[in-house]
């Protein structure tokens, strides 16, 4: 790779330099049955030993992500949704007043708001009408500042995966570091950027439990790094991101593999089948190419179809404000009988 960079240089030197806090569970190995060490409640009403502190590292979740994910447990952080990673890697990088961030939308909003956030200046190169990276917009636009770039893909809201050539490149020759937000990853017939990170040292991969693993609730996102970077993360985190209950739940979660590739298939299934029919409704323009589990469609009038649809009980996502994606709903994949009341639902606005 023809990228010098070296990303320790872009850690804000007191980040590098912090004295992590230690919690009770840190600084504890091993087994025991008596615990007065963190000053919790000694009482388990319930007898799930939610009146403890949870593991702060969830270094058993983190062994069974290693196996499915085959990479190794050093090289993952795990937080409180994506979202934390999001913030976390602000408060490493950047700077107020000496900071920029680059972003393409449309994309995901929260990278936006996170610069707010930190006061940190956001620059925009807009992806292509194909909804593809301006790679030459990127690289001009980049400055000594400009110190991290985010690429979600697939996209969201357009729903389709960007070239790996255009990504590769821009690892290669930005200056900073690049994450790459593989949140729909599951839904898509693209390879991971996970199994690069021994090859782009700058690289951080965003994964998330929310989509196809049905976790939302349960709020654990991943970030895939080199392990010197995990470990400025875990440093940086709050003691207890995770909580005990949501560590339990993703934990018995993973272990049934087979219901996630099963539910995986039918929502994949369901979107071909939603696919299809969208482009039988009259007034839509556009139903455009998705990698994720969810379909962006150009429709007559969005804002309006819209409102119709919310006073029917269903709700969609109306994206028309969004740059590039003028009259677009976003609509989910849902059950087969959820899709069947949308279609319903259209061709009777269509009628009207």
């Amino acid at each position: 790779m023809s990228n010098t960079l070296n990303w320790k240089d872009l850690v804000l030197p007191h980040i590098l330099n912090l004295q992590a806090y230690s919690s009770a569970r840190d600084e504890f190995s091993g087994d025991a049955k008596v615990f007065l060490d963190a000053n919790e409640n000694p009482f388990d009403k319930e007898q799930n030993n939610w009146n403890r502190y949870p593991d702060p590292l969830q270094k058993d979740i983190k062994v069974q992500l290693s196996e499915i994910k085959g990479v190794s447990k050093d090289k993952i952080f795990l937080g409180n949704g994506s979202d934390e990673a999001i913030d976390l890697l602000f408060r490493i990088f950047c700077k107020t007043g000496d900071s920029n961030v680059i972003t393409c939308p449309p994309t995901y909003g929260m990278y936006k708001v996170s610069a707010s956030i930190h006061n940190v200046e956001n620059i925009e190169v807009a992806l292509t009408g194909e909804f593809q990276l301006d790679v030459t917009g990127i690289l001009e636009a980049a400055n000594e500042q400009s110190k991290m770039l985010f690429i979600c893909s697939p996209n969201n809201p357009t729903g389709n995966s960007l070239r790996k050539d255009d990504i590769q490149n821009l690892l290669e020759n930005f200056n900073g570091i690049v994450i790459i937000d593989e949140a729909y990853i599951d839904f898509s017939a693209q390879k991971s950027w996970i199994h690069q990170l021994e090859n782009y040292p700058n690289l951080v991969v965003l994964q998330t439990l929310s989509k196809a693993w049905g976790l939302a609730s349960a709020r654990l996102g991943m970030a895939f790094a080199n392990e010197e970077l995990i470990k400025i993360l875990n440093k940086v985190k709050p003691p207890y991101n995770i909580s005990g209950p949501s560590q339990e739940l993703v934990s018995k979660s993973l272990k049934n593999k087979n219901a996630f590739d099963k539910q995986v298939k039918a929502i994949l299934a369901e979107r071909d089948n939603l696919n299809q029919k969208l482009q039988d409704i009259p007034g839509v323009k556009k139903v455009y190419h998705t990698d994720a589990n969810f379909i962006l469609v150009k429709i007559n009038d969005a804002k309006s179809i819209y409102q119709n649809l919310i006073e029917q009980g269903i709700v969609v996502r109306d994206r028309s404000n969004v740059k590039l994606c003028d009259d677009c709903l976003r609509i989910t994949v849902g059950t087969e009988n959820e899709n069947r009341e949308l279609f319903m639902a259209l061709t009777k606005i269509e009628q009207n």
